[in-house]
């Protein structure tokens, strides 16, 4: 039986499909994909790079030069930019910082990869190439550690490894944030220093492991100026006690409800018939004293103050009011769980008298004035365990002009936590402003030297990409972005020490400094990171050599007016 053979122009996808191939209509398109996303987060990259302005689909202004909130807010179409929008993401999630080394390394990796394409290098050579030197890169990574993190931590050592993350988000600003950023991790990592030394170093390590960000909170009052915030151990709520109990100073046990504190609605709805004032005024007599009840029973089981996350009705105040007790009205969910776990208590959806187990403790409950807004200050206390083993919170005070200004230092002080919890699991450090990507750059192009074959073309590529990490923060600076690379690859090779990185503030001669001598230090598990998500982005780009695209289903949105600034 012979086979059949399509006739000639038959369609192989249905209408509407879009069916891209070869080196010319795929892989350089998602080449130039890249490059442009790529580009775009580039002028925000160190500590002078300029902010961006994004109005979302919602309609919300963002004025950022954080990438991991500039890609989260653009809405990126194009697949293969896609690819890099997963790759920052993902290092987003792994580390709490590094996204914008992710998307400008890869970019810079394929812009090297176009270039050796042009001349003739298939793809998988390429890819095979950069393969070897991200090996290599990762090899020699491990050896260019130049510090640790004091072990127990002191604030000091923890400003000393957050200084470089935040001035990367707010330059200028760095000597208040660190030490703030730095106090509210001390306190929220346990206090170790009864035990003996050996106890001293495993408890240490166990507590450092065992470091939550989610421990430590950002509240931000407007007014006043950065200068003003400040750090305080427990939880803020921008809100004050609903009742006339506003100050509770000898600890308290608290109880937390999801459910309002009212009298229940029936499910049903009917008619009632009264035929004279005595039955109008016993009309809801029994709703009273069973509410009068509950909030007795609360009372006598030792409830000093109660959390609820619902609404309070206007009875169940007056009892709270009469029994003394303090009432707070908390509407996130997120916050209710979070005070939760530093009262060490259990949300209850049902209204009565907690059990010993069920109810939380309160060191300290105190309405304060910050700014001329009325907050609850719930704060713990060394001393007062309050019978359970509760975790340590710190709550950092934010005060600004502007709330783009207290968003954009909130999402600083967000990755200075999370590099804390990056040194949790790899205490060291490397050298910052670019001394490391220069001295890999210089160790992989001396084995591109040495390597036979084509591979030896995209190892050499490797290495000149890294040099993106000192050009752009150059460029960011206003330096001469070559002459102060070839410096720095100068001193490098002529082994002045592998710590010399771009000066940004432009006090030296030459544009270089030593990063030692300015204590400008960065995580290294978070260069590895950057650098495996990087280098996978791009070969994951590199592999395609189609790019077959469905019809979108559906109605298509109204689009935006292009003219939206001339309204």
């Amino acid at each position: 039986m012979s086979l059949k053979v399509p006739k000639a122009g038959m369609p192989l996808f249905k209408e509407g499909y879009k069916y891209l191939q070869g080196v010319e209509e795929a892989v350089m398109r998602n080449i130039q994909a890249v490059n442009e996303l790529s580009d775009m987060v580039r002028t925000s990259f160190g500590p002078n790079g300029r902010n961006k302005m994004i109005v979302n689909h919602l309609e919300r202004l963002f004025v950022t030069s954080d990438a991991a909130t500039i890609i989260r807010e653009s809405e990126i179409v194009h697949p293969a930019a896609k690819l890099l929008v997963m790759a920052s993401q993902q290092q987003e999630a792994e580390m709490g910082d590094g996204t914008n080394l992710v998307l400008i390394f890869a970019g810079e990796l394929l812009k090297k990869a176009e270039i050796l394409i042009t001349m003739g290098l298939h793809p998988s050579e390429i890819i095979q190439g950069y393969e070897i030197a991200s090996q290599k890169a990762l090899e020699e990574l491990e050896t260019l550690s130049v510090a640790t993190l004091s072990s127990p931590p002191t604030p000091e050592s923890l400003a000393l490894a957050l200084r470089p993350a935040l001035a990367s988000k707010q330059y200028g600003q760095e000597d208040i944030l660190a030490p703030l950023v730095a106090q509210a991790v001390s306190l929220v990592l346990p206090n170790s220093s009864s035990s003996t030394s050996t106890a001293t170093s495993t408890t240490t390590t166990k507590a450092l492991r065992e470091f939550n960000v989610d421990n430590v909170r950002v509240v931000k009052i407007m007014g006043g100026s950065l200068q003003d915030s400040r750090v305080v151990r427990g939880m803020i709520f921008n809100r004050e006690p609903e009742g006339v109990v506003k100050k509770i100073t000898d600890g308290a046990k608290v109880a937390v409800f999801t459910c309002g504190l009212d009298i229940s609605q029936t499910e049903t709805k009917g008619t009632v018939l009264l035929h004279n004032a005595k039955e109008l005024s016993t009309f809801s007599g029994g709703e009273e004293k069973q509410l009068e009840k509950i909030v007795k029973e609360i009372a006598d089981s030792g409830v000093k103050a109660i959390v609820t996350q619902s609404s309070v009705g206007e009875l169940a105040m007056h009892y709270c009011n009469r029994f003394n007790i303090l009432v707070v009205k908390i509407l996130s969910k997120f916050e209710v769980r979070r005070l939760c776990r530093l009262l060490g208590a259990t949300p209850l959806a049902r209204m009565g008298a907690p059990t010993p187990e069920e109810a939380g403790w309160a060191d300290v409950i105190e309405t304060t004035e910050v700014g001329g807004d009325r907050v609850t200050v719930i704060r713990q206390e060394d001393g007062k365990p309050g019978g359970k083993a509760r975790p340590k919170m710190a709550t950092v005070v934010l005060r600004g002009a502007t709330s783009n200004l207290l968003d954009d230092v909130e999402r600083a002080i967000d990755d200075g936590v999370n590099v804390v919890k990056a040194l949790t699991r790899d205490d060291r450090l490397v050298p910052g402003a670019g001394a490391t990507e220069v001295e890999l750059s210089r160790r992989i192009f001396d084995l591109g030297e040495k390597t036979s074959g084509l591979n030896q073309h995209a190892i050499k590529k490797f290495a000149e990409a890294l040099e993106v990490v000192p050009r752009t923060l150059a460029d960011n600076a206003g330096l001469d972005a070559t002459e102060v690379v070839g410096t720095l690859m100068a001193k490098h090779v002529g082994g002045q020490g592998a710590d010399v990185g771009v000066d940004i503030e432009g006090e030296s001669q030459d544009g270089t400094v030593s990063t030692m001598d300015g204590q400008i230090l960065d995580v290294l598990s978070a260069k590895v990171w950057a650098l495996r998500y990087a280098t996978g982005a791009a070969v994951s780009v590199l592999n395609i050599d189609s790019i077959i695209m469905s019809k979108p289903a559906g109605i298509k949105a109204p689009q935006q007016n292009p003219n939206w600034d001339d309204d």
